[in-house]
């Protein structure tokens, strides 16, 4: 029978691998808006070390299952789309991701991602940006690489615009 310290060393052992292994996560292939602006969320302030990978639509569910991945912005997911909200608004919600900046760029994301009912004015930009990003005829990953600067410099602006409403 082992011993309770080396019950409590293999519990922080087993604890500890999970902390390291970094979370993966899976979508559709050809990513635009959504399926950028996701990543982006979940690297900065979810999983620094999380893993992306891209398949084609068909293949989402099944290679889910074998990588133990989870699976965002395909249709019925948890992570997906459900009424006005885009996939970035599920992974706040899930979250608690409550930071109004959050808030406001998940605004700007819904825009350019969807149809809603009152869009932002910053999402059809957003939009262009992405569409033009597809257009370079990079790798989804290399899309993520390059595309990820336009978010911190979307979340800085969405930063002191919900800094300066809060003062007002």
């Amino acid at each position: 029978m082992p011993r309770e310290t080396d019950m409590d060393r293999n519990r922080w052992i087993e604890l500890r691998s999970f902390e390291l292994t970094p979370m993966k996560w899976i979508t559709r292939e050809k990513v635009k808006v959504d399926r950028v602006a996701c990543p982006w969320l979940i690297k900065k302030f979810i999983d620094a070390h999380a893993e992306f990978v891209f398949v084609p639509t068909h293949q989402v569910e099944a290679k889910a299952r074998e990588l133990g991945a989870t699976p965002y912005d395909i249709e019925g997911c948890e992570l997906g789309h459900h009424g006005e909200d885009v996939s970035f608004d599920s992974i706040l919600k899930k979250y608690n991701l409550t930071d109004p900046a959050l808030a406001l760029l998940g605004q700007i994301v819904r825009a350019a991602d969807s149809h809603p009912s009152n869009p932002h004015a910053a999402g059809e930009g957003l939009r262009w940006v992405a569409h033009g990003f597809s257009a370079l005829g990079l790798s989804d990953q290399e899309i993520l690489a390059k595309e990820f600067i336009v978010y911190d410099a979307l979340y800085a602006e969405c930063k002191r615009r919900a800094a300066s409403a809060s003062n007002a």
